[in-house]
């Protein structure tokens, strides 16, 4: 079974194409033209051993939102697709990170249902060229196109080293939701279907 997938999308505001592949290495190619969004979304792809390239063109002549949005949605969206009927998985995963003086906590259910509750206070307003208001926003949308569950709360005095957690605890409960269940005998749901 290839659990990958390749999308592609393309709005008057931006152009986001992402390769994925499930059962990767932690491979990533990422250029978004927001450098702490490609920090944290190839902190994403090495602590979730999943293969992600991604290239994101936008407007960002008029600010961040539309790129971090666009691209975060694109990846989500690649991720449902490349879990197909979701058969074989374990479906949850959870993860605590920490990062020095900040650690961050995540739960996941990728069964199908789009929700996110995000918990975290920045102290600035910007991270390089990625807003921090930004942050809980780029996980609702991924949230929303991957239709997974998705509660992350985090805590710390460095901005750089909240948001990072956060990431990478996404990233290590992804790692364990999308894992093969040798055991596990269709989709894991009591309905039949996700």
């Amino acid at each position: 079974m290839t659990r990958t997938a390749h999308i592609s999308r393309v709005t008057t505001e931006t152009t986001v194409d992402v390769s994925i592949d499930l059962d990767g290495t932690g491979r990533a190619e990422v250029a978004t033209g927001i450098g702490m969004l490609d920090h944290l979304v190839t902190a994403f792809a090495h602590h979730s051993l999943i293969d992600v390239v991604l290239t994101t063109t936008g407007d960002l002549h008029v600010d961040d939102h539309h790129t971090v949005e666009d691209t975060m949605l694109t990846l989500g969206e690649a991720i449902d697709t490349a879990l197909g009927d979701r058969s074989g998985i374990s479906r949850y995963g959870d993860a605590r990170v920490p990062m020095d003086e900040s650690v961050a906590a995540c739960a996941i259910d990728v069964g199908g249902r789009a929700y996110a509750v995000i918990t975290a206070s920045f102290h600035g307003e910007r991270l390089g060229g990625l807003s921090t208001q930004m942050i809980e926003h780029a996980f609702e949308a991924f949230s929303r196109s991957g239709r997974l569950t998705l509660h992350i709360e985090a805590t710390g005095r460095n901005d750089h080293h909240i948001a990072e957690a956060m990431f990478k605890a996404l990233a290590r409960a992804t790692r364990k939701a999308v894992s093969v269940d040798d055991r596990r005998v269709g989709v894991p749901s009591t309905k039949g279907s996700m």
